[in-house]
């Protein structure tokens, strides 16, 4: 499951980053349970399902054959998770008849009387009517999953006619015990067969391979879904509604993207690199891809970020993008390539339990590095790996959680930026240590041991020391069974008389814990690199180097892999020479940091960075500065914008023009902002805006019918700020359909000062209400946070208007 926080711009509603930074459960009991992985007393075998929906009343009609066997010792019961359903009928099958069996339910298990003992590996089928009520049963979600009611229907009286009418389902962590009985945890494993009877103008998706198609009657279609291979009852996976279907391939297996109608003449811009994406994994980790195709559908509402349901991947809308779009770049490319690289971990071999997570996602975070330095190459997969660094350290509290969790109050709670992020980067050292050609056969290792099964952590480090001939104990309990990073300072001595060197590495965290580091030191002198590895083992260590001619650089970590936080005090002499000479990407980036902290002309340097990346850091760090309206400045950032392949750079050199109010950049600004790039259109917009609002403001209204990403958000601000009575429609649509976002939450204050323009008391309140709205929409444990923006938005909003509008607003704040 992709996540949606702040660190990933990609899928990222950023609010519920907030979570993160939420302090502990008042009651602190959990931390006395020790989270073990469920025990299998009965094992599924065979799933076989037959089903129809109620559009009227969100509500399914089940039929289940569920075959189970006693995993080792005989029992005569069965507990199942149901929650929220109606059950009708529970029977064993004798043949083709059927025996009612005795059973107990709550609303969320059905404990079952057996009709006998059965043995260990006995099988047994039960038969199940019921009815699935998603929207009656009482769940909680996450701050990965904003919802758990497992099967979702939307839009499905069609009343909306602005939303499509459709159906799917989110399954992980235990929710799709909503819309099927089953043990619902990750350590169980069972083939399925789905019988899904919809409305023939329909699409459905599921698991496994399409069958067969039948045409009833009543204008409905039957489809039969088939899933020959185990997989874990959470990965189960529906999705009805009216798609355009695209159609890949892979080694003669389909490859298929299921979107709108509207979005198919961009599918494969978004998800054209899949095939490519499969084989680069199949080749890296020697496992070819097990599963019979491999789907990929966009669902309108979606409570997460993107789900790796076993060859049917679910993505949240804004997966969408036009070619403009993709022009920037395809925001959603790491998302695809997370969740793909889950059909090996974590569809494959599934984590055990909800303690052993790390085995699924810090494995799917960390195929994100691997698809960019493959790609478009080591600058692009280190930028990414960096970028997972910053978030996991973005968020102090994280450094309190182990990897590997056998304490925590929610199951939900795991899903977080250890999980993912710190787990991804763990996995970065790891390579770097044992080296590429042990990685990957470890994972491979891995993987071929324990394919349809459950694994975890222990059976990964197993799977390492069994290629490397190391004992990796070490490495396991420091950095999965284990918290926090080292912090760390270093520092530099030279004796030019002596000829020596002395590196002093200091770990100053605040806690009792010295971490045991594996490093690379690179020393240069002159035109020669030399390689030292050493061990960092003590809070404070000591590493001498000699030398003839003191050296120009000594660079610590000079493959750039640790996780930890480090004040590396280095000259600037040491950083000009690291810039030009060291290779590195973060090299580089360190560098350029360093020459802007201290406001050098150096820092112009990285405007020729053969990374465009860099080159637009570069220009935001100069458009920060005292530097930003110097001529040399000013000269490299129009050469830019008038030569720049990456549409991003060329952005950003538009916003550092911008900056000087110069007016003299007016026509290239104007030359600029019909770009097919909304991020260059954007700033150029922007930057008229400054020179002639008139313009802009015209110009604004001629592309609010094509205003997406950086673009939307300059034509919104530009008309809520100049906007008039008749763009109230316009404004009050582009703020009410903006996703739950840092985006949103930041046109608040903009769209009510809009709205104090606004004559119209009926319309004033069409508005307030739509921020009220959007205020219930954010999750109780985010409004500490939220809250005083909407209220200081809304005090002010309140004091320009009459009193039936601060009344009005009185009233729905409380």
């Amino acid at each position: 499951m992709k996540k949606m926080l702040l660190m990933l711009a990609l899928a990222a509603s950023p609010l519920l980053m907030m979570a993160q930074f939420g302090a502990e459960p008042k009651d602190t009991s959990w931390k006395k349970i020790f989270r073990a992985s469920s025990p299998r007393i009965n094992d599924l075998v065979h799933t076989k399902l037959d089903v129809r929906f109620d559009y009227e009343k969100a509500w399914m009609y089940g039929k289940e054959w569920l075959t189970l066997s006693p995993h080792f010792y005989p029992t005569d019961s069965l507990t199942l998770d149901a929650k929220g359903m109606e059950i009708k009928e529970i029977s064993v099958m004798k043949g083709s008849s059927k025996a009612p069996l005795k059973y107990s339910y709550d609303g969320y298990q059905l404990r079952i009387t057996l009709d006998k003992t059965y043995k260990g590996g006995e099988k047994y089928t039960l038969y199940i009517d019921y009815i699935s009520k998603p929207n009656e049963v009482k769940v909680k979600g996450s701050a990965a999953i904003n919802d758990a009611k497992g099967l979702y229907f939307i839009n499905p009286k069609g009343e909306d006619k602005d939303k499509p009418v459709q159906i799917w389902t989110q399954g992980e962590t235990e929710a799709n015990s909503v819309w099927m009985p089953t043990i619902d945890k990750p350590n169980q494993k069972t083939t399925d067969e789905i019988y899904m009877t919809v409305p023939a103008k329909y699409v459905t998706l599921s698991n496994g391979l399409l069958v067969s198609q039948k045409k009833n009657a009543d204008g409905t279609r039957t489809d039969y879904w088939k899933m020959d291979l185990p997989h874990a009852p959470y990965l189960f996976f529906m999705g009805v509604g009216d798609y355009a279907v695209i159609k890949d391939s892979y080694k003669g297996k389909e490859v298929s993207y299921y979107v709108e109608k509207d979005q198919a003449p961009y599918a494969r811009g978004v998800f054209g690199l899949t095939p490519e994406m499969i084989k680069f994994y199949s080749d890296k980790l020697g496992v070819e891809y097990p599963w019979a195709k491999y789907s990929q559908i966009v669902g309108r509402d979606y409570v997460s970020g993107a789900m790796e349901n076993t060859t049917t991947t679910l993505h949240q809308e804004a997966a969408y993008q036009n070619s403009r779009q993709l022009t920037d770049g395809n925001s959603w490319e790491t998302v695809i390539a997370h969740e793909l690289f889950h059909h090996w971990f974590g569809d494959l071999v599934t984590a055990e339990s909800w303690s052993h997570i790390t085995v699924n996602e810090s494995m799917a975070d960390y195929s994100q590095t691997l698809w960019m330095e493959y790609k478009y190459g080591k600058d692009a997969g280190d930028a990414e790996n960096q970028q997972g660094l910053n978030a996991y350290l973005s968020n102090p509290n994280e450094s309190k959680k182990d990897l590997v969790r056998f304490r925590y109050a929610d199951k939900e709670d795991v899903f977080d930026l250890v999980s993912y992020q710190k787990g991804g980067r763990v996995h970065h050292m790891l390579r770097n240590y044992v080296g590429d050609e042990a990685y990957f056969k470890s994972l491979n290792n891995y993987l071929s041991t324990n394919k349809f099964k459950p694994g975890e952590a222990g059976q990964m480090r197993l799977a390492f020391e069994e290629v490397t001939g190391q004992d990796m104990n070490w490495f396991w309990n420091q950095w999965f069974y284990g918290s926090g990073h080292p912090i760390v300072k270093i520092d530099y001595q030279y004796d030019d008389a002596a000829g020596k060197a002395t590196v002093i590495i200091e770990q100053i965290q605040k806690t009792d814990k010295v971490f045991h580091l594996p490093l690379a030191i690179d020393v240069y002198s002159g035109a020669n690199k030399k390689r030292y590895t050493v061990w960092v083992e003590n809070k404070i260590d000591t590493f001498t180097f000699n030398y003839s001619k003191r050296p120009e650089l000594i660079n610590v970590d000079a493959d750039k892999v640790m996780l930890w936080v480090k004040t590396d005090n280095k000259t600037t002499e040491n950083y000009v020479y690291q810039y030009s000479n060291a290779p590195l990407y973060l090299d580089r980036k360190e560098a350029l940091d360093f020459f802007a902290k201290k406001g050098m002309k150096e820092l112009s340097m990285g405007l020729k960075d053969k990374y465009a990346p860099l080159r637009k850091l570069t220009l935001d760090k100069l458009a920060a500065s005292k530097m930003s309206k110097e001529a040399a400045v000013l000269d490299a950032a129009e050469n830019i914008v008038k030569t720049e392949k990456d549409k991003k750079t060329k952005a950003a050199a538009i916003d550092l023009l911008a900056k000087s109010g110069d007016a003299k950049y007016l026509d290239l600004y104007k030359k600029n902002v019909d770009d097919s790039s909304y991020s260059v259109s954007g700033s150029a917009l922007q930057a008229m805006a400054k020179l002639d609002p008139a313009s802009a403001y015209t110009l604004a209204k001629k592309y609010s019918k094509d205003a997406k990403g950086d673009l939307g958000d300059v034509v919104s601000d530009i008309i809520m700020s100049n906007g008039t009575e008749s763009d109230f429609d316009y404004i009050a649509d582009r703020f009410d359909e903006a996703p739950l976002s840092e985006a949103k939450l930041n046109m608040v204050e903009t769209f009510s000062s809009y709205l104090e323009k606004v004559s119209s008391n009926v319309n004033v309140k069409k508005g307030i209400d739509m921020i009220l709205k959007f205020r219930s929409a954010i999750p109780e444990q985010f409004k500490g946070f939220t809250d005083p923006i909407f209220k200081g938005a809304l005090d002010k909003l309140g004091k320009a208007k009459d009193k039936e509008i601060a009344d009005y607003i009185s009233n729905g704040m409380k």
